[in-house]
């Protein structure tokens, strides 16, 4: 007979609540692991009432979905939670983002909806912004036609099993180009595919394709996630919740 842990097995989980939180500033260099560290600490300064997995090693349920990359900011990165105890989703972006560095902001919190799907089958797309220091419209305009215009562009990917050839341009959606106080600005619309199409790879592939090579580093920042639907919008992934949430009591926390 399989061991099993000792005492009562933990409470189920009676309530999931989605979050929309933003990483800015110096936490945009902060890895994943860091920043699920810091969340996770947050939760228990701030006393939400986590759900756990059992057996032997106890986790909070906590799911993450399509972190940002290291270097990058967002304004749209989402976590679902469990929790043992029914609260109120405003009182706990309230308290979450209140033990939280300033640098990492809770902006949405709300129940997840039965009957509504996953939170996972709701992403597929990423909407990016990067600036471009040093780099003029004039120059960033014929990059971006001559890259929309290849069928494929091939960059190499540093990956853990070293580098690796990808089509940077399968994934792009729609990219534009703007200019802000003279800084050039790249807009994408980038599809989640295997493997992923980061900003940087795109950049790679505009270095290729058109020599173009920004004399600054770049500052990317997420601004949306969602499903990219035939109208090239990509609608909110909370949507789904908010529409489907019902008056009801809460616990506060």
């Amino acid at each position: 007979m399989a061991r099993q842990p000792e005492g009562p097995p933990p409470p189920p989980t009676v309530q999931k609540l989605r979050l929309r939180y933003a990483k800015r500033g110096r936490l945009r260099f902060a890895s994943h692991r860091d920043l699920a560290r810091t969340l996770e600490r947050a939760l228990r300064r701030a006393q939400v009432p986590m759900a756990f997995s059992a057996g032997f090693s106890p986790h909070p349920k906590i799911s993450y979905l399509g972190a940002a990359p290291t270097g990058a900011a967002s304004e749209a990165e989402y976590v679902e939670i469990g929790l043992s105890v029914r609260c109120d989703p405003e009182a706990v972006r309230a308290g979450l983002d209140a033990s939280l560095p300033d640098e990492v902001a809770i902006l949405e919190c709300v129940e997840a909806g039965e009957g509504t799907g996953s939170l996972a089958d709701r992403i597929d797309t990423s909407v990016w912004r990067v600036e471009l220091p040093g780099v003029t419209l004039a120059e960033l305009r014929p990059a971006v036609e001559e890259f929309l215009s290849r069928d494929v562009v091939t960059v190499a990917k540093r990956t853990k099993n070293g580098l690796k050839d990808i089509d940077a341009r399968a994934s792009v959606a729609s990219a534009s180009a703007g200019e802000e106080a003279g800084c050039a600005i790249l807009h994408m619309v980038v599809r989640q595919l295997t493997p992923a199409v980061r900003p940087d790879d795109v950049l790679a592939a505009l270095a290729a394709v058109a020599d173009l090579h920004p004399p600054l580093p770049p500052r990317a920042v997420r601004e949306a996630q969602g499903r990219l639907d035939d109208t090239g919008t990509v609608a909110d992934p909370l949507g789904p919740d908010r529409a489907a949430r019902i008056p009801r009591e809460h616990a506060a926390i």
